[in-house]
């Protein structure tokens, strides 16, 4: 019985498209642990099959490459609308072989301290990369200061972080990895820990032609996968394109969240557009927007050392923003219904509170925005419509690890 589910297991391999290192050392698992009494283990050791899976073992990493990793230039798929403003560096383009490996290294546990945590650990696909706390957790324990920002649609950002310090994806990726409250490692001990696995190397050398890794080879790698994370196919998308007819309540919300209130004139509006306006639903813009009148984390004040900066932000995209709450830099607000409840009845004056937010009123002479109960249901009903089911579900962009773990539970 043992012997038929040990070959069923090698006809599997033989016909899986790619064999790969996973499912090699799966296999050579299956082997060693037979019962001693098993025939198969005595032929494994007379020597002939335990020759050829120690052959397998030592050119495991050039199977593993040659096996079906597609490469040359990665072909990036977004709507013409997006523009084309899309930040590549020269030093890092972008290849289908380079993105296998970024992938690879996002969800990489072993680029933690700990061997416990990955990038995927604050950014889940489910939750369109974020990961549903107020504050997450690093190697050391300690909560990070702000809440995980959504990754999506990176293609085209050039400031990073809820205060803009990183320029660029690489400046960014370096920054959780080697924080000693994250992910908590420098990246030489990073490039130390992959040289020794049998298949990073030959990754490595196919992406950069060299089996030797660095930190900076890493962070590169990391950086092509996350640019490829494009939210674009919504049912706001579909019907931007004429694919969807959107509910009354979505019309119209649509229209609140892309009008600003003119109550001279009977308009009525919510006044999201000036910041989470196009396509995209967000500009790279910092705000202050109204949380506190005297705000507790000063944001890119940090930074300039200007009064005129305390707490103001990044504006973060709305791509598939009822998956990501809680919201705002600090988790504050655990549902959408709270966030529009924010902007219409709350608003904190101060110094730095954003010019789009100071006198905008749906009554005349007001200090809010003063939303109807109705139109605040109509305005959640517009951003459900951001939410792209494809994009937290696109396998590209999953766990390639889960497969190797599911092998070996089998």
């Amino acid at each position: 019985m043992v012997g038929r589910a040990s070959t069923h297991v090698l006809r599997q391999a033989q016909d899986a498209p790619p064999f790969n290192i996973a499912q090699g050392h799966y296999l050579l698992n299956l082997y060693m642990n037979q019962p001693k009494h098993n025939p198969l283990l005595n032929r494994l050791k007379k020597g002939r099959v335990m020759f050829l899976l120690l052959i397998f073992v030592i050119v495991s990493g050039w199977c593993y490459v040659d096996a079906g990793i597609e490469t040359g230039p990665y072909n990036l798929v977004y709507p013409a609308n997006f523009g084309n403003r899309i930040q590549v560096p020269a030093d890092n383009p972008i290849t289908k072989q380079g993105v296998y490996l970024g992938r690879m290294l996002f969800y990489e546990n072993r680029l933690s301290a700990n061997n416990k945590l990955s990038c995927g650990s604050c950014h889940q696909q489910d939750k369109a990369f974020t990961d549903g706390r107020t504050f997450s957790p690093g190697v050391d324990g300690v909560l990070t200061p702000r809440n995980s920002m959504s990754l999506v649609n990176l293609l085209w950002a050039r400031k990073f972080f809820w205060d803009g310090r990183a320029n660029g994806l690489e400046e960014q990726a370096a920054t959780p990895l080697t924080s000693p409250h994250e992910m908590g490692q420098a990246l030489t001990t990073s490039a130390q820990k992959l040289a020794q696995t049998p298949n990073y190397p030959a990754l490595f050398k196919l992406v950069y032609g060299d089996e030797q890794i660095t930190g900076d080879q890493i962070v590169k790698a990391i950086s092509q996968f996350e640019r490829t994370l494009i939210s674009a196919n919504s049912r706001y998308d579909q019907y931007l394109r004429g694919a969807y007819q959107p509910t009354p309540d979505e019309l119209k919300g649509m229209e609140l969240f892309n009008t600003a209130p003119q109550p001279e004139k009977g308009i009525r509006g919510a006044n999201c557009s000036h910041c989470h306006g196009g396509p995209k639903t967000y500009m790279e813009l910092f705000h202050n927007n109204g949380l506190d009148s005297l705000p507790k984390d000063q944001g890119i004040e940090t930074l300039t050392r200007l009064p005129a900066d305390r707490g103001r932000f990044k504006v973060p995209t709305l791509r598939n923003i009822a998956l990501t709450a809680p919201y705002m830099h600090d988790g504050r607000f655990k549902t959408l219904e709270e966030v529009v409840d924010h902007y219409s009845e709350h608003i904190e004056q101060s110094p730095s509170l954003s010019s789009f937010l100071q006198g905008e009123s749906n009554e005349a002479g007001g200090k809010s925005l003063k939303l109807l109960p109705a139109e605040k249901k109509q305005l959640i009903a517009f951003l459900n419509m951001l939410t792209d089911s494809t994009f937290i579900t696109n396998p590209a962009f999953s766990d390639p690890h889960l497969i190797s773990t599911k092998n070996k539970k089998h």
